[in-house]
């Protein structure tokens, strides 16, 4: 259904549904780490990367790596920042909220989406002066991790704020400009009470084409329901870019971890301390094993590390490259966040990748994946 409350324009002016996806609210605001997610006065490029999907491979269980189970779970975040109080939230439907202008451009080659937020005008006024203390908030929907929440600084005492920021989500793929939607809220903050909600609106992002600028003037909506029948059985976790690249000269597969993106929250504090492990299976005398330095207190963790695996080119197809990403904790069993699984076995971009690879010796192909909360048929429930 369209909404008869927004308005959007492209070079001259285009109609726009608000998507009604599942959000899982968070507690805390995150550091925003300018590698994966950045809110800066202008627009950033990163590397060149590829579409992502979930692992689907059978790997053996290896009990000497078992930090923790797959398919752990995420601690709570502590309320650094509160969310904005909807509860008893009276605005009727001719209440007027505000406007607001903002730009979207999905960068393709370098999967990036840019959100330049510009102004606001007659936001509804939510202090006793008769102002507000705005600033904008994002989410991609849907999706539980704290990592992919953006928001702009506040400006004090307006009804008419002017941001001019760029807020940038790095890892972003051709699938997720398919089934995922931008929330964008804007919130009166308060320092002494919870902040408060004054509006949203939410654009799916299929709505965008590849390296255009939409530009959208949008009327604030109330808080649209949110859809809680979503399966999760597969959560995604974040992303992680890998480079493969076969070596003919050393006879054997360099593995490049890059960096992660989005990485789910497994502190109290609500980031965590992740770093990567790589096998390379069957791995019977368990010797493949490789591992990062541990990044603190991140969820958008660089990590710029290769790995070499002595190899024939011909084995390399009986092989699979399995990759967790694991979040260190001291005195206790490390939490895993995610891994995913590239080869013969895989399918999908993880099958396409490993391809690659093969076809083209002595070329280094990165591409980002998906990290899930299992590797399917994986058998590791410790």
């Amino acid at each position: 259904m369209e909404s008869p409350s927004s308005v959007a324009s492209e070079q001259s002016s285009s109609s726009f549904n608000p998507g009604l996806e599942e959000e899982v609210m968070d507690h805390s605001r995150p550091l925003l780490t300018p590698l994966a997610l950045s809110r800066t006065g202008s627009l950033r490029s990163t590397s060149t990367s590829q579409k992502s999907e979930g692992p689907a491979t059978d790997p053996k269980q290896d009990e000497d790596d078992l930090d923790q189970a797959f398919g752990a779970t995420a601690l709570v975040a502590s309320k650094k920042e509160e969310e904005p109080d909807v509860e008893g939230y009276d605005s009727d439907d001719s209440t007027t909220l505000g406007i607001l202008d903002f730009s979207l451009l999905y960068d393709q080659e370098n999967n990036a989406l840019h959100c330049t937020i510009n102004k606001a005008k007659g936001l509804k006024p939510m202090d006793h002066n008769g102002l507000s203390d705005p600033y904008v908030k994002l989410h991609l929907l849907p999706g539980a991790s704290k990592a992919n929440k953006l928001r702009t600084k506040t400006l004090r005492n307006t009804l008419n704020p002017v941001w001019s920021e760029n807020l940038t989500y790095y890892g972003i793929t051709d699938e997720d400009m398919v089934r995922k939607t931008l929330r964008i809220s804007v919130c009166d903050e308060d320092k002494f009470r919870h902040n408060e909600f004054i509006g949203e609106t939410r654009i799916p992002l299929k709505k965008l084409k590849p390296n255009q600028t939409k530009n959208f003037s949008n009327c604030l909506e109330k808080q649209l329901p949110i859809d809680k029948t979503d399966d999760k059985s597969l959560e995604e976790r974040g992303r992680i870019m890998i480079s493969l690249k076969y070596s003919s000269q050393k006879c054997g597969l360099v593995v490049g971890i890059i960096r992660c993106a989005h990485l789910a929250a497994m502190d109290a504090n609500g980031f965590s301390d992740p770093y990567v492990k790589t096998y390379l299976k069957p791995d019977e005398n368990k010797k493949s094993k490789h591992k990062t330095a541990v990044k603190k207190k991140t969820l958008n963790p660089e990590f710029n590390e290769e790995f070499f695996y002595e190899i024939k080119y011909a084995d390399l197809s009986k092989k699979t490259l399995e990759v967790t990403v694991w979040d260190y904790d001291i005195g206790k069993s490390n939490d895993f966040i995610g891994g995913v699984s590239l080869g013969i076995n895989a399918n999908g971009e993880r099958l396409k990748h490993w391809f690659d690879c093969l076809k083209n010796k002595d070329k280094k192909i990165e591409r980002w994946h998906t990290l899930t909360n299992e590797l399917p048929g994986s058998g590791y429930n410790d």
